[in-house]
């Protein structure tokens, strides 16, 4: 005669038998189409299902991964970004509000058209924007090269597209834009035909730094030559390029008077005009 199977009670809270039929549910241990709580008991005494410590990672790797997330986030790895949330979310070391945070995160997803724009950046595919700037009005940009960049701790689409109008930069740099993505509240964004450029327009820049500018700067990923100069001790010349001369004065003019722009003209122009500017502001009489 064979022997019947032997069964167990199990006392569980709700959450707790929620918990577990999830569990079977994701690993297709079902009666039917309902998640079998007692099958999935077996599979674990069976050794088909293996349990793991959900307790031993340490701070540092938590911290690291929760860094991840917003660094995706910044670089348009929207999907990424989801993965390492819920791989964080599975982890019982995480504090409450770490978890909440997290879960936040989750619940307010970008938007389709940002998820679009990501889309078309990592194809490498030119596409049409519609975007509201800050005084209201709808402006359309055909976009032929973007990347998602933060300045000034917000987070802009810096983009070379074909329309100039109403760009104030130079010459060189007037097919250069930046967008701040939480403006692009109601974009229509579509993909186009036609070539996807390599970068930004740029040029070089080159400023000098003095005083005690000169040991703290640091290096940055746009700079091509940091040197000390031979007949001008103490000086140090850094070679930079340049994208947008908007960006790069608000970061050099912090600076001053440890730094000035020596080249080209028509930037160094600009930084002169600003000084002006300033000087008229605080009643300051400049001596020609």
């Amino acid at each position: 005669m064979s022997r019947k199977g032997q069964s167990i009670t199990l006392s569980l809270k709700e959450r707790d038998k929620a918990e577990l039929e999830a569990i079977a549910l994701e690993f297709g241990i079902t009666w039917g189409d309902r998640p079998n709580i007692s099958k999935l008991v077996e599979a674990i005494a069976q050794r088909k299902l293996l349990i793991g410590n959900n307790q031993n990672w340490s701070e540092s790797r938590i911290r690291a991964l929760h860094r991840c997330i917003g660094a995706l986030t910044d670089i348009g790895q929207i999907e990424q970004a989801q993965v390492i949330a819920k791989l964080l979310l599975e982890r019982s070391e995480l504090s409450i509000p770490l978890r909440n945070e997290i879960e936040r995160f989750l619940e307010n997803l970008p938007p389709p058209w940002r998820l679009q724009i990501d889309n078309f950046i990592l194809r490498q595919q030119p596409f049409q924007l519609t975007y509201q700037d800050a005084a209201g009005r709808l402006l359309n940009f055909t976009v032929r090269y973007a990347k998602i960049a933060p300045h000034e701790k917000r987070q802009y689409l810096d983009c070379w597209c074909e329309e100039t109008e109403g760009n104030f930069d130079i010459p060189e740099l007037m097919h250069n834009w930046s967008l701040r993505l939480d403006r692009i509240t109601d974009a229509a964004v579509t993909s186009i035909s036609g070539e996807w450029r390599n970068k930004l327009d740029e040029i070089t820049v080159e400023m000098h730094l003095f005083a005690g500018l000169v040991f703290a700067y640091q290096a940055k990923p746009e700079d091509e030559t940091i040197e000390w100069l031979p007949d001008k001790p103490k000086v140090r010349r850094v070679m930079r390029r340049v994208a947008s001369t908007f960006w790069f004065s608000r970061e050099v003019m912090q600076y001053a008077p440890d730094c000035i722009v020596i080249a080209p003209e028509n930037v160094r122009d600009r930084f002169k005009q600003k000084l002006l500017t300033l000087c008229q502001l605080y009643d300051i009489e400049i001596n020609s």
